[in-house]
């Protein structure tokens, strides 16, 4: 007896899944600019590497004999696959069906794609569109009920945080729980011209009488400066291209150690335009952007959240092919200070270093903590012994490089003090309590009132405390460690890199309650 009636019957159900919510509905989709489902995980992954899982789950109506009558696809696609010959898991939501809300969701689908990344320690592809399975008014009518609000299965997205790389890509309009979902990520995406991302949308939102469109309320923009979402991008293409490449620098979960990558830059390469790089003038900013593409593995910086927190540059890079985490100082915003947002991006960055153990380098130009009436409303310190604490919480190894300025307890937070951290500094840089400009006039101000020339008397101090803050007093009694040429830099940070490169430690990494 064969059952090739039963196979029939199976190639079928799998034929109705594909065609998703309808021509129709998937021609509104291509007509909006985006793709559908199935189509954006074909580009995303590796040729004929999607294993489906789930594939005819749905809703189905039967006739009076039985026999399968009508058939609509759950609107959650997902199984696992291959990026670049890595396997990950990946799942995402079919606008084409219910827009991604809960009328067509079984939730199964979902719980199982987070618990199919964690146990197999894959990395997890969210790609994201409508409210990612989350409610609609209209649930209320087709259930008949109304449900007390649970997030079930909201514990395993939680542990996967901790545990593997988490990437969601924001493809459309974004609400509620998918907006949860594109949040809850190591590395999270925009399109520019296709997505928007909101708590609730312009409709609910016009209620408190704030009449706005889907970009005015949430567009790429707003939340990247926010710093809800990473980064966006011009096309779903570069999404996938994104996605890929973040990925390329971790490994596929916290029980093990990121991959070496290509080779192809001379690790010893001497970068001699480093030596002018940093001003004389001290109130003279300089691009520090330059000077870490020059310092990396050519074409290996990967920056994250550029538009959020702008004071500290956070990126991954190779050296002599080692995955490192760096952050730097971006003299163009505060002067470098650390601002609220700042401490915030510099918290969530060294979380993810130390949890997929990656070497931290630093190239440090902090004057200190922002300092007025706005940074005091926005609770600078507060965040700022956040970002501290995760920092002296990591057991990564670190680099510091201080460049320019390293003042107060912000400038203190190049490392963590209470480990061995490789350290340098230019022979630019400068350091103390706090920086001589502004703070001569408070400390010496019954010597300056009693002058008869009050600003010769201050040029005479400055020049005098100028002299006394040389690195190289500073290097007698060993508070810097070694004072290097600018030029070495790179053949000095590629030397930590392969000391680093054993110390990786994998193993379980709790995220701690901080203050």
């Amino acid at each position: 007896m064969s059952w090739q009636s039963e196979m029939d019957e199976l190639r079928r159900r799998e034929a109705l899944a594909e065609e998703l919510g309808g021509p129709e509905r998937v021609k509104r989709q291509h007509a909006g600019g985006r793709m559908t489902i199935r189509e954006r995980i074909a580009k995303l992954l590796d040729a004929g590497t999607f294993h489906e899982v789930g594939k005819i789950a749905g809703t189905a109506s039967y006739d009076t004999a039985n026999d399968l009558k009508t058939f609509t696809p759950s609107n959650f696609v997902f199984g696992r696959g291959k990026v670049d010959g890595r396997p990950v898991v990946v799942g995402g939501d079919d606008f084409t069906v219910r827009g991604g809300s809960a009328d067509a969701t079984i939730k199964e689908k979902h719980l199982q794609c987070e618990d199919m990344a964690y146990e197999l320690r894959l990395p997890l592809l969210r790609l994201v569109e409508g409210s990612g399975g989350g409610g609609s008014v209209k649930t209320i009518e087709t259930t008949g009920r109304a449900n007390v609000p649970a997030l079930a299965g909201w514990d395993s997205v939680v542990r996967n945080i901790g545990t593997i790389p988490r990437v969601a890509l924001g493809l459309g309009s974004v609400a509620g729980l998918g907006a949860a979902h594109l949040a809850a990520a190591h590395y999270s995406l925009m399109v520019k011209e296709l997505s928007a991302l909101f708590v609730a949308g312009p409709p609910v939102v016009e209620r408190l009488g704030q009449k706005l469109t889907k970009n005015e309320l949430g567009g790429w923009q707003i939340q990247l400066k926010a710093g809800a979402v990473d980064d966006a991008v011009d096309t779903e293409d570069e999404a996938f291209a994104r996605a890929r490449r973040f990925l390329s620098y971790l490994p596929s979960s916290m029980d093990d150690v990121p991959p070496r990558g290509p080779r192809e830059d001379d690790p010893v390469r001497r970068v001699d335009w480093l030596m002018n790089a940093i001003p004389r003038d001290v109130r003279k900013p300089y691009k520090m952007r330059p000077i870490l593409e020059a310092v990396v593995d050519t074409g290996s910086l990967f920056e994250i959240a550029p538009l959020y927190g702008r004071s500290i540059i956070t990126a991954l890079a190779r050296l002599d092919g080692w995955p490192v985490a760096l952050m730097a100082s971006d003299p163009f915003f505060y002067g470098g200070a650390w601002a609220a947002d700042t401490c915030q991006k510099v918290e969530r960055f060294v979380d993810l270093a130390q949890t997929f153990h990656l070497p931290l380098a630093y190239l440090v130009d902090c004057p200190g903590f922002l300092i007025g009436l706005d940074a005091e409303r926005m609770g600078t310190i507060k965040q700022g012994v956040r970002a501290m604490s995760a920092i002296w919480q990591t057991t990564i190894p670190w680099c510091a490089i201080i460049v320019r300025n390293c003042f107060g307890v912000a400038g203190a937070a190049h490392r963590n003090g209470g480990h061995y951290c490789t350290r340098y500094a230019w022979p630019s840089g400068r350091w103390g309590s706090l920086p001589l400009e502004g703070g001569i006039e408070a400390a010496y101000r019954a010597e300056l009132d009693a002058a008869d020339d009050a600003g010769a008397k201050l040029a005479e101090i400055e020049e005098r405390l100028t002299k006394l803050r040389s690195p190289f007093r500073s290097a007698e009694t060993f508070w810097i460690e070694e004072i290097v040429d600018p030029r070495d830099t790179r053949r000095l940070l590629c030397d930590w890199a392969e000391l680093a490169a054993p110390l990786r430690r994998p193993g379980s990494f709790t995220h701690p309650i901080r203050p």
